[in-house]
């Protein structure tokens, strides 16, 4: 099954959050890999996934957020990371090894040019069936959704942001 999470709003990180404790709490083994996101900001999420030892492996496998205030690096730096996060991603989908695949951001490394949407659909298309994969981020890539088992739209209604009210910890981050 592919069960994709998209949109604007949040929840789309902790909704793959909760699929991977739901296959956890089965038995089942996890892959989770995240795009973008880097060990220079840990969260929360960081924190608490590190700590589950038994069929979980989680890599953070950005260089950071791309192209806001305060990004120094080479765009080719970021897309080199992205690029080894989905070969990551996919050498553990194939190894038989892992029940679900979870590629949290994948859709905004799409979007930002540092993995193409055929990279993408290739590896939906060497992903076995007995493997079942979650692909979030905002402006999910047609092609992706068209394939999906499952899609949903987290839609933002409101948020504290726009009041200038500071993300907090244990909430945003």
């Amino acid at each position: 099954m592919l069960i994709v999470a998209t949109g604007d709003g949040k929840g789309k990180t902790t909704a793959a959050i909760g699929q991977a404790i739901r296959a956890l709490g089965h038995g089942k083994k996890v892959f989770f890999a995240q795009f973008i996101k880097s060990d220079k900001y840990p969260s929360g999420e960081d924190v608490i996934l590190r700590r589950i030892k038994k069929n979980l492996t989680f890599i953070k496998g950005g260089e950071g957020f791309v192209g806001i205030l305060g990004d120094t690096l080479p765009l080719e730096m970021h897309k080199a990371a992205a690029m080894r996060t989905l070969t990551l991603a996919q050498d553990a989908a194939v190894s038989g090894k892992y029940d679900l695949v979870i590629l949290d951001e994948a859709n905004v490394a799409v979007s930002l040019g540092l993995i193409t949407k055929e990279a993408l659909c290739a590896f939906l298309d060497a992903v076995p069936c007995a493997c079942d994969v979650v692909i979030t981020g905002r402006n999910a890539d047609s092609r992706v959704l068209d394939r999906a088992d499952f899609v949903t739209d987290c839609v933002e209604v409101k948020h504290p942001f726009h009041n200038k009210v500071h993300a907090r910890e244990g909430i945003e981050f």
